[in-house]
């Protein structure tokens, strides 16, 4: 998902998704490397009446979409309009039946074993689908499935949160490499120009944090979650500071320290390979970007009493994270399948973290569009190396991942997730700033 390179006035929601919408992907048939159009069905049951008719259901469920559905024998099911936005492949009468069971997970685990298959645009159909899910009150009924034992996040105790993040971000660094940018960010950039290149944006977003945390020369910042550790030298390299930055993955504390090594910020920065909840000493900022969706409404206190012994008397913070409008459980699919652990928390659950310890929160932002327009970038620089990941990994990871990227541009794009950044304070600092100019004044 690159930037547009346009300057027009459509709103921002649609010039967010004007490119990957524009150029229609034709994603490989699977188990062969040809546009999956040109690929004859393979033979298989008789389509009955019933199977018909329960197309004809689903489609109107979703509000008779621009989505044509084509069965297991070739027999198409048209939508609203003659020319669809995707063409969704049905390719046995098991595969149907089973996504009509539990939509919100079997359609993922089929897409990815080649059992589903998209033609046209994967992004448009996610956007669709998340629609209809918010005003249909038929499909709400599905919903229910959500609230179930077996879908619920798993837990985040210190053991358990090292398994999920090893299960998603020590897939490989090479594999991250690919798509991510030079700075391996792998959280939402900030465009104050829609038209800014992947890098800009990424940098844009570490000086927007730095100027919210009001950084300056000898400062302590101590960083839960630090990733490959591109904000904790952002912050020593352009802002005189000096970091401690935690993390559970190993592959990217290997790779942080390295890079830290190779560009002299080693005396600067101290990444330590350990759990959020052993951060120890005193600093003048908090900042957490992109871990608070893994530690679990259960340990928000936790979470509050660290940063609560952190803090010097006039120490400030900074939270990023996904979110969501209200409570909810992540998508059943991407929790189980791709982050496990994870979820994106409502501003309300957030405030288990600041009101125990009476923390006023001074700015709340919320960059959903930014965190699109991120993932358009992501999503084609993913596509122009699938046959790397492919070699690195199979034709199912690489349909698994295309889903994920895909379905999570749509949930920002149909508002079914927020990316929040929430600064806060000790609640008698009067140090505070009067205004928000020091956000957009001497950016540099």
């Amino acid at each position: 998902m690159r930037d547009s390179g346009t300057h027009s006035q459509d709103p921002p929601g649609e010039q967010v998704m004007k490119k990957i919408k524009g150029v229609p992907l034709r994603f490989p048939a699977a188990g062969g490397n040809g546009a999956i159009a040109a690929e004859k069905p393979a033979a298989a049951s008789h389509v009955m009446a019933l199977d018909r008719a329960l197309v004809r259901h689903l489609l109107n469920m979703l509000d008779d979409p621009p989505i044509n559905v084509i069965l297991w024998n070739g027999e198409e099911q048209i939508g609203s309009q003659s020319a669809p936005v995707a063409r969704v492949w049905i390719r046995d009468r098991k595969a149907f039946f089973k996504v009509l069971t539990r939509p919100d997970l079997h359609f993922g685990d089929l897409y990815s074993a080649g059992r589903i298959a998209v033609e046209g645009s994967l992004v448009q159909l996610m956007e669709i689908i998340n629609r209809a899910s918010k005003n249909s009150a038929t499909i709400g009924i599905v919903k229910k499935y959500l609230a179930h034992p077996l879908n619920r996040s798993r837990t985040s105790a210190q053991g358990s949160s090292r398994d999920n993040i090893h299960h998603h971000y020590d897939l490989s660094n090479n594999f991250y490499k690919l798509w991510l940018d030079k700075e391996m960010q792998y959280t939402c950039a900030y465009f104050p120009d829609p038209d800014m290149t992947l890098e800009a944006a990424q940098l844009a977003k570490m000086d927007h944090v730095c100027h919210k945390l009001q950084l300056k020369s000898g400062d302590t910042v101590v960083e839960a979650g630090c990733g490959w550790g591109g904000l904790a030298r952002h912050m020593a390299r352009h802002y005189g500071v000096k970091v401690k930055a935690y993390n559970i993955s190993h592959e990217q504390i290997v790779h942080a320290r390295e890079r830290a090594k190779t560009e002299g910020l080693a005396d600067r920065i101290e990444y330590i390979e350990d759990d959020y909840r052993n951060v120890a000493g005193k600093y003048d900022a908090f900042v957490s970007v992109g871990m608070l969706e893994h530690v679990g409404l259960a340990h928000y206190g936790e979470l509050g009493e660290v940063i609560h012994r952190s803090l010097t008397d006039v120490g400030r913070g900074l939270i990023h994270t996904i979110g969501r409008n209200r409570p909810g459980f992540m998508n059943p699919w991407t929790e189980k399948r791709i982050f496990p652990g994870a979820h994106p928390p409502s501003l309300r659950e957030m405030m288990d973290i600041f009101e125990p310890r009476e923390f006023s929160v001074l700015d709340v932002e919320n960059l959903r569009l930014h965190y699109a327009k991120t993932l358009e970038h992501w999503l084609e620089r993913y596509e122009q190396h699938v046959d790397q990941v492919s070699s690195m990994f199979d034709q199912d990871f690489v349909r698994a991942w295309r889903l994920y990227l895909s379905g999570s541009i749509a949930a920002f794009t149909t508002s079914s997730l927020q990316l929040f950044q929430v600064t806060f304070a000790r609640p008698l600092d009067n140090s505070v700033p009067w205004n928000r100019e020091h956000l957009y004044t001497d950016r540099g």
